[in-house]
Order: structure tokens, then sequence, then C-alpha cells
């Protein structure tokens, strides 16, 4: 991904930050009463305010440090979502198991890691590209494998390569466990602060944009 600082953005700032996934519909209206519906997006693009999550003038110098050294929308990030930065639920701790990533045919070596939402109806697949370095597992038909051993996983791309001679066997579950961050980058080249309102409660806005894959 060009243009993108391996960084993470203040945790204590984002954890109480607001936000969440948008998509993207048209809808038509027809005669008859009935609608036309069309997702004009594959992936849910993810939005948050930073702003809430700064409480203090420390906190705020933070962040607007953050962000020159950013230089505002011009260099992309890592973000933790607090709902969704595991492979499983926010309370569990991430398995070598929670998400399928791929089935083996013996020759490929490389997966891309993945997370899905639903199941029942229509779900959804979402790669994820930013991986927490050291912290993604791996199980192949649910034996778990050594990590620099066995495979290897960019924590840049998200891509799991395995080693020669672990290559998983034909028709075997591909298997994955982790933590992982949002790309993301500032939606402004500018901050305001009003450092009057500030002292008295008012928070300053610093939208956050997810960069998709």
């Amino acid at each position: 991904m060009s243009s993108f600082h391996e960084v993470r953005f203040p945790v204590d700032i984002s954890l109480a930050s607001s936000g969440g996934p948008e998509r993207r519909t048209d809808i038509v209206l027809l005669g008859s009463g009935r609608e036309s519906r069309n997702a004009r997006w594959h992936h849910a693009r993810r939005r948050y305010e930073a702003g809430y999550g700064i409480k203090t003038l420390d906190a705020l110098a933070a962040a607007v440090a953050f962000f020159e050294e950013r230089r505002g929308r011009l260099y992309g990030f890592r973000w933790r979502d607090r709902l969704d930065f595991k492979s499983c639920l926010p309370s569990q701790e991430p398995a070598p198991t929670d998400q399928a990533i791929g089935t083996g045919d013996g020759e490929r070596a490389s997966f891309q890691l993945v997370k899905q939402y639903g199941g029942a109806h229509a779900p959804y697949v979402r790669p994820i590209a930013k991986p927490v370095d050291g912290s993604v597992r791996i199980a192949v038909d649910g034996q778990e494998l050594t990590a620099g051993l066995e495979f290897t996983c960019d924590a840049t791309t998200g891509l799991v390569t395995f080693a020669e001679g672990s290559v998983p066997a034909p028709d075997t579950a591909v298997t994955a466990g982790y933590l992982f961050d949002v790309p993301v980058r500032f939606d402004t080249d500018r901050l305001e602060v009003d450092f009057a309102a500030f002292s008295a409660g008012a928070i300053p806005q610093l939208p956050v944009i997810e960069i998709v894959p």
C-alpha cells in the first residue's frame, strides 16, 4: 500500500472514539411501489471520529503531532477499532481455528488473511491487510503450525506464506486467528481547535476513514 506509515494511532484515543462501517446502496423506487436495491461497494468502508477520544490537552497535543507527521490526508496509518480488532469475539482470545482462509491443494503456498461476518444468508468476507505482527496463529486441519518455522505472515499485507515442506495438502482446511488494525487516513487536511471551548469540554473534530485494500 503506497504512502502508508506502519504506525498505530494512539490507542488511548482511538478506543474512546466513535464510528463504524459504512456501505453504499442505490435504491430505486419503482412505479409499483416496490424497490430495486443495488450494492455499489463490495467492501464496507469504516469511518471514525477520533475527536471523541481526546479528553485532555496532552491527548490533543499527541493527536496534533500524529496528524502533522502524517501530513494530514497524505499518509495512511493503523487504527485500533475497539469493537472489531480480533478474529474472534472481543471477549475471547484468538485461536488458530477462528477463521477459514482457504483450502489446500498441495501446491498453493500463500493465503490471504480474511474475516467472515455472518453465515446463514449472505456471509461477507473481509480481507485483513494489517494483522498485528506476532499475533497470527495458523492451523491446517485443526493442527496448529509454528510461526517462523512452518509459516510466516507479512504484517503489512496479511499474506500468509507456508514454508517448503509445510504447504497444505489437498482438501485440508487452512484456518487462522489473529489481532488486526484497520488501515486508515485522516479525512481532513485542516484542524481547528478552540482552546477556550476545549477547556470547557468541547471536542475537536478529527475524522478518520478506512483505506480499502
